[in-house]
């Protein structure tokens, strides 16, 4: 049994071992490639320049036009407030200074067409008698029967055939 052990123990150390040196040999190459990587770097930086240049000048572009879209938008959206803006401050309630000054001028614009109310009346009825004597003149003298008084009811009559 001691050496079934054994085989046991040594399998074992010899996998432990491999595994190690599959790491050390994975550091190794990572190792070589950073090497590899540096030294190519050094024999051509004007390519690698040019190249990150290159990269730089097309990032520089999207974002000027990504900038420039934002500022169009940013204006779209300036212009739609400044419209709401003075949409609202053109329907906006009224102030107790403005409704003043409309009670003042409806006040005068009563006033006004009290007056010409007025007038009216004056020259319609002046022109009411008027035409009635003017009426009374043309038309010829009637016999006098006998004094009486005119009704309401008649009165109204002749007042709707003129």
């Amino acid at each position: 049994m001691s050496d079934e052990k054994s085989k046991v123990t040594d399998k074992a150390s010899e996998i432990a071992k491999n595994i190690w040196l599959a790491g050390v040999g994975a550091y190794g190459k990572a190792v070589e490639d950073a090497q590899g990587r540096l030294e190519k770097a050094g024999v051509e930086p004007p390519k690698l320049f040019k190249e990150l240049v290159k990269a730089g000048t097309a990032l520089e572009d999207e974002a000027r036009e990504a900038l420039e879209t934002t500022t169009a938008a940013r204006n779209s959206v300036e212009e739609r407030i400044n419209r709401v803006r003075e949409n609202f401050h053109n329907q906006r309630p009224a102030r107790i200074e403005d409704l003043a000054n409309l009670h003042k001028k409806v006040d005068q614009l009563s006033r006004k067409v009290d007056r010409l109310t007025k007038a009216l009346a004056e020259q319609g009825v002046a022109a009411k008698t008027t035409r009635t004597r003017k009426a009374a003149s043309k038309a010829p003298a009637k016999k006098k029967t006998s004094p009486r008084k005119k009704t309401a009811a008649s009165t109204k009559s002749t007042t709707r055939k003129r």
